[in-house]
């Protein structure tokens, strides 16, 4: 039996994604294109991979034990290219950094900027992954490192994963920036009767903020949601609302001010990588970076006071 690593790797996109359409949108090809590759795949393993309803074809259980070892079979091959490639000690390939939102410009960008000076042969590719999505993202390995928090109570983390501790930020109330709002550690309690600016439902930040207005007795009215942590606070700033908000998140170019919460809440910042993945010298001079870069929330917002 010979295994084509480009069919392998579409196989374990279709397991991912679900449709030979979203697998085709994702590499670039035509649907035709990409369902011929996979039927030459099921010739190839004289095995049934796939049931087709219509349409529509779902892996067998055969194709979702095949998709499972061509992740780990593609890690593999990707580990012994870079492994060639560096025989000059010199890290080179494509490293997949996931990171949250508040956390690339604050501290992805800056890591890739200083490997892209001391180690040209090195390509950092940056996804921007929220918690609740990075983790499926890491363990299906089109992620080699991601930036996260550990503090996603809704999503347990996978106990597969190596975990390096980064940093840790706060958890702040963003308000207009207005005599009115205060100075000193807030009471969520006493902006019960206030208009809110959610993140999207279900996201890290989302339930975070439900969880913290409940703890405090209250349900929050949400008047706008937006995955976009600039569009709430210039939202925040004009008045119309007021926010929870990762300390990382509050941008200096937005006139707000922001207390820390009465009960104060911090997240961890993590990098984690997938146990057992083969050694890549590239993602250990990535994580390297990442873990000795002199990190600073203070360094990247501006807490303003009235």
């Amino acid at each position: 039996m010979t295994l084509n690593p480009w069919r392998l790797r579409l196989l374990a996109q279709l397991d991912k994604l679900g449709t030979v359409r979203a697998v085709a949108q994702a590499v670039n090809q035509s649907a035709s294109s990409v369902s011929q590759q996979l039927a030459v795949l099921e010739t190839e393993t004289h095995t049934r991979l796939f049931e087709r309803t219509g349409r529509r074809i779902r892996l067998t259980p055969a194709g979702v034990l095949l998709a499972g070892r061509a992740r780990a079979i593609l890690d593999h091959l990707d580990a012994v290219e870079a492994e060639l490639r560096s025989l000059g000690d010199e890290p080179v390939g494509v490293v997949r950094l996931g990171a949250f939102q508040s956390a690339i410009h604050s501290l992805a960008v800056p890591v890739v900027t200083r490997l892209a000076r001391s180690h040209p042969h090195l390509d950092v590719e940056l996804l921007e992954l929220e918690p609740h999505e990075s983790m499926s993202v890491l363990r299906s390995g089109d992620a080699d490192i991601i930036i996260t928090t550990t503090d996603f109570v809704e999503q347990p983390l996978d106990p597969d994963v190596d975990l390096v501790a980064l940093a840790t930020d706060s958890i702040v109330l963003v308000c207009p920036e207005h005599p009115a709002a205060g100075r000193g550690p807030a009471d969520l309690a006493a902006f019960a009767d206030k208009p809110w600016a959610f993140d999207i439902p279900q996201s890290y930040m989302a339930n975070l903020a439900t969880r913290l207005c409940r703890q405090a007795g209250f349900e929050p009215r949400v008047v706008c949601r937006f995955s976009n942590y600039l569009l709430t606070l210039q939202h925040v700033e004009a008045g119309l609302s007021i926010a929870l908000l990762p300390a990382l998140a509050v941008d200096p170019r937005y006139r707000v001010t922001t207390r820390e919460l009465l009960a104060p809440v911090t997240r961890a910042i993590t990098a984690a990588v997938r146990r057992g993945a083969p050694p890549r010298a590239a993602v250990n001079v990535v994580l390297d970076a990442l873990r000795h870069y002199p990190f600073s929330p203070a360094l990247y917002t501006v807490h303003h006071s009235s």
